[in-house]
């Protein structure tokens, strides 16, 4: 390999496996691999994609579920030079084609189960469980030793989770990556003593690169986990195997309302973060409670800078549960008006960045890249006002917000009060087209038990003002989520309106 001076992803698993060897990188099921292990297995994955006849800068797919496999096939791809695509596992249809065409994939990384959904003519590679698979390759080959990727060269093309609209290839450089690895590694205290169990999708950004990833550069022992499985998730707590758990709020939630979650030992959960959503404050509430000296992190950000762009950590929710905390360290951060002017302290505005962990735009999307990224700022969709101190709140999605009688009315601060009831278990407030108000104000509800709508009504009459209140609420047995766990609302929009 060539030798240089390049910031690269797969650079920080090199560095760790030169640093620790023998130390235990990654578990999955039951098979483990030290640090030079996993480091030796991505140098000759990276040789079997390119003999598949790959060049670099082609497009490779990446549709499968968590595995080591998975975190092989993309620590490769970025050795050889390759852009990783990872899809939701869950697409089917025209959403799955979408993607793999609109990223001009010439291979997709898959596991056999899911290869079927494909598109036809699709050509793809097994990433485990079968004779001629990635993984089963492996010993056969020789590692890569070639040209070394440059720090400016694309690694990823991370899709935007399409809450509002059809997703959006960022399109991530290593250099991106890497710092905003440093920016994890510093902002959420990640060491290297730490167990971190990994249970959301691959897949995403949050959980790939907010935590697996700096824990590989810390040099810390990682499980994979198939799926956030809460039973697996506290077995391996009350047996001293994690101590660290990344997970959104709709599983945070889940494990809050297991009827076990008061009777397991979890003494041995240090730290606790949570993100991709917003977490509704009287659940964490209902966490700290059970949890007192378990050290809480809201991790904030977006599919385009990498994704972490805040951090709340546990010394600083006294008083500001509600916050998204403070840009991390690569990070600049200002809220806007419609004209790109700053706002004072306490007004509403839209949070512009400028950060070297951004993407360079989205791919094949030139209106969507210049609309998004003007006057040499990131704008990212979110309204949020910044206090005197420097910390963020966020109140919505500028398209999230409601229009009711031409007052904007935030989907947030109703949807809190309801949570307050303790007959609630999930809720998404939207605004549905009205005659009268032009948007209702509407609360989508999963309910915990028997309640009825006027009860909610009457509940959220008390705490809000009237032009806040919800007109109506509408009961249903789950609310759409992507795998991340962000409510689809566009669809809840769809589906009423």
């Amino acid at each position: 390999m060539t030798a240089g001076r390049s910031v690269t992803v797969d650079g920080v698993l090199r560095r760790s496996a030169r640093r620790t060897p023998a130390r235990v990188a990654v578990r999955y099921r039951d098979r483990a691999w030290a640090y030079a292990e996993l480091d030796d297995a991505v140098s000759r994955a990276a040789r079997v994609l390119l003999d598949s006849g790959l060049e670099r800068g082609d497009r490779v797919g990446a549709y499968g579920h968590n595995s080591d496999a998975y975190l092989i096939g993309f620590l490769a791809c970025a050795r050889a030079g390759l852009v990783h695509v990872p899809v939701n596992q869950n697409l089917t249809g025209d959403d799955l084609t979408y993607i793999v065409d609109q990223s001009g994939s010439g291979l997709v990384l898959t596991d056999p189960d899911l290869a079927g959904r494909l598109p036809a003519g699709v050509r793809t590679l097994a990433l485990r469980d079968s004779d001629d698979s990635l993984l089963a390759r492996l010993p056969g080959k020789d590692p890569y030793d070639g040209e070394e990727p440059r720090g400016e060269d694309l690694t990823q093309l991370l899709y935007t989770s399409g809450t509002t609209a059809l997703p959006k290839g960022a399109m991530m450089t290593h250099r991106a990556l890497v710092h905003e690895y440093l920016s994890a590694i510093t902002a959420l205290d990640l060491q290297a003593g730490d167990r971190p169990v990994h249970s959301l999708p691959l897949y995403h950004s949050a959980q790939m690169h907010v935590f697996l990833l700096p824990y590989l550069a810390v040099g810390a022992e990682n499980v994979i986990l198939d799926s956030p499985d809460g039973d697996e998730i506290l077995d391996l707590i009350e047996t001293g195997r994690a101590d660290s758990l990344f997970a959104p709020p709709t599983v945070w939630i889940g494990l809050s309302n297991r009827p076990d979650f008061d009777s397991r030992d979890l003494s041995g959960l240090r730290k606790a973060y949570y993100g991709a959503s917003i977490m509704p404050v009287p659940v964490l509430k209902r966490l700290k409670d059970r949890l007192p000296k378990l050290a809480f992190y809201n991790c904030f950000g977006q599919s385009e800078i990498g994704p972490l762009a805040m951090v709340l950590g546990p010394y600083e929710h006294k008083g500001r549960m509600e916050s998204c905390g403070r840009p991390v360290m690569f990070v600049e951060a200002r809220v806007v008006d419609e004209n790109g002017k700053d706002v004072p302290d306490g007004e509403r505005g839209e949070i512009v960045y400028r950060s070297p962990q951004l993407c360079e735009g989205y791919w094949d999307k030139r209106e969507e890249t210049e609309e998004a990224f003007r006057d040499g700022w990131f704008h990212s969709g979110d309204l949020a006002v910044r206090d005197e101190e420097g910390y963020f709140t966020v109140v919505d999605r500028v398209k999230d917000v409601i229009n009711s009688g031409g007052v904007l009315v935030a989907s947030r601060q109703v949807e809190d009060v309801l949570y307050s009831h303790e007959q609630v278990a999930e809720v998404a407030v939207i605004g549905l087209p009205d005659d009268r108000w032009i948007e209702a104000v509407t609360a989508v509800v999963v309910p915990r038990g028997e309640v009825t709508e006027e009860q909610l009504l009457a509940h959220a009459r008390e705490k809000l003002p009237g032009f806040k209140a919800p007109k109506r609420v509408l009961f249903v047995a789950e609310l759409p989520r992507n795998a991340s766990g962000k409510i689809l609302k566009r669809e809840l929009r769809e589906q009423f309106g």
